[in-house]
């Protein structure tokens, strides 16, 4: 459940992150191409996708520590989203390998 609200975090900030003007863009995917001319519609899939992560942090965990959780994330996130973007780090096999071995990982200790 945490991977999951973790892989949400990480497209509502892309999402948002691709509304932005002043951004590096790279279009290497068709959709990215998308969100940059629709911005109204992004932004509310992305606010939707960050409400969505913070009501699972809430979920699985208190009031408080959720929303700590979901901040820490968030910020964690969107600082590496900004600083390996404009260099071409993000890419999906990746962020792929990523997601599945932290899904293992938290399968494993649970």
């Amino acid at each position: 459940m945490i991977t999951l609200a973790s892989l949400i975090v990480f497209l509502a900030f892309y999402t948002l992150y691709y509304t932005s003007k002043r951004a590096v863009l790279s279009y290497d995917f068709g959709f990215e191409k998308w969100m940059q001319q629709n911005p109204k519609q992004t932004k509310i899939t992305g606010l939707f996708l960050l409400a969505t992560a913070y009501a699972m942090w809430l979920f699985t965990k208190s009031l408080c520590c959720g929303t700590l959780m979901f901040f820490i994330q968030l910020m964690t996130v969107g600082s590496l989203i900004i600083i390996l973007t404009p260099l071409k780090k993000v890419n999906s096999k990746a962020l792929l390998a990523i997601l599945l071995f932290v899904a293992i990982l938290e399968f494993y200790y649970n």
